[in-house]
């Protein structure tokens, strides 16, 4: 997913949409090996390295990936979408904005 991820991210880089992950890699230094080689350009927090960090469990994560797409008033309007669905899926939620 990290092409379509990054194509995103830069594709619309001057519209309202901001991409973040959460990552439960047990080896946070490896981590950060992979996010630069796959050259992540969005922010991506670590949640302490376990399926089951704070983040994950605040929000019901049970498969990965998720996805969550939250629109402007921070209410989660799609959840697990990806590739064309994702993009038609964003592309409605910048859509509803004035």
């Amino acid at each position: 997913m990290y092409p379509h991820e990054r194509s995103l991210v830069n594709r619309l880089a001057n519209k309202p949409f901001v991409l973040l992950g959460v990552n439960s890699d047990a080896d946070r230094e490896k981590l950060k090996e992979t996010l630069a080689i796959e050259q992540i350009n969005w922010r991506s927090w670590w949640d302490d390295g376990s399926p089951n960090g704070p983040i994950q469990t605040q929000w019901q994560v049970t498969l990965r990936p998720t996805i969550h797409l939250i629109d402007a008033h921070g209410i989660i309007r799609y959840k697990n979408v990806q590739e064309a669905e994702l993009d038609e899926a964003i592309e409605a939620l910048i859509a509803e904005l004035p």
